[in-house]
């Protein structure tokens, strides 16, 4: 059973929130503010995803996502952002700093329902098909989420992670922009390419001298190498 984290402070929403995902099959805590959802998240592990308010009474929900995505505890945790703040620029950022989806008020709750299942099926997804792979001077672990370039392990977010699983796994494929956000982001517009853009050059950093192995297709996308 997967458990959810509700991060929102209208009581009405939240109660809908709740009922509603017990009745699906989802376990459910409730928390008001930032502060203790950090909080819940320190101390009980075992959530699976944070639904996450953006505009939350302590703290901004963007600054709660980046300490989850900071947290090595808490790095198998997806985060859907549910906000009513709807300009691109507002998604933009929310993926930049590492959301898994990103959810305007009003919405509806049959498709926020199947959005959370989408989420949490891609993150079951990066499952142990693969116990261990390497590649050149990189190895991934894909069942515990690591990843080591030179035997030095390489502290990546779940969604880095994702990125680097899905391109690897396809070498020598290119990989359009459109096809990551769809496949890694759950996203079917192209109005967020600049978020790949972002995310690869993050990933390539951390991967320091592996790096070169994401390279960029000019006018298409991103391919894996085939060889190294």
């Amino acid at each position: 059973m997967k458990t959810v984290l509700i991060v929102e402070d209208e009581v009405d929403l939240v109660n809908t929130l709740e009922y509603s995902l017990k009745k699906e099959g989802y376990r459910t805590k409730s928390t008001t503010t930032g502060g203790a959802a950090l909080k819940a998240l320190a101390q009980e592990p075992g959530f699976d995803l944070v639904l996450l308010d953006l505009m939350l009474p302590d703290m901004s929900g963007i600054d709660v996502c980046k300490s989850i995505r900071l947290s090595e505890a808490n790095k198998h945790v997806a985060v859907m952002m549910i906000t009513a703040k709807g300009e691109e620029i507002d998604r933009v950022v929310g993926f930049e700093v590492g959301a898994d989806d990103y959810v305007v008020k009003p919405f509806s709750l049959r498709e926020l329902l199947l959005r959370i299942k989408a989420v949490l099926r891609r993150y079951d997804s990066l499952g142990p098909e693969a116990k261990n792979a390497s590649f050149g001077t990189l190895r991934l672990d894909v069942d515990a989420h690591q990843v080591w370039v030179e035997n030095k392990e390489v502290f990546l977010t779940a969604l880095e992670f994702r990125l680097l699983h899905v391109l690897f796994s396809r070498r020598g494929r290119v990989q359009s922009r459109d096809r990551l956000l769809s496949d890694v982001w759950g996203i079917d517009a192209d109005v967020f390419t600049r978020t790949v853009d972002t995310h690869i050059k993050r990933l390539r950093e951390k991967l320091g001298p592996a790096g070169s192995y994401v390279e960029t297709v000019r006018g298409v996308g991103y391919r894996f190498v085939a060889d190294t």
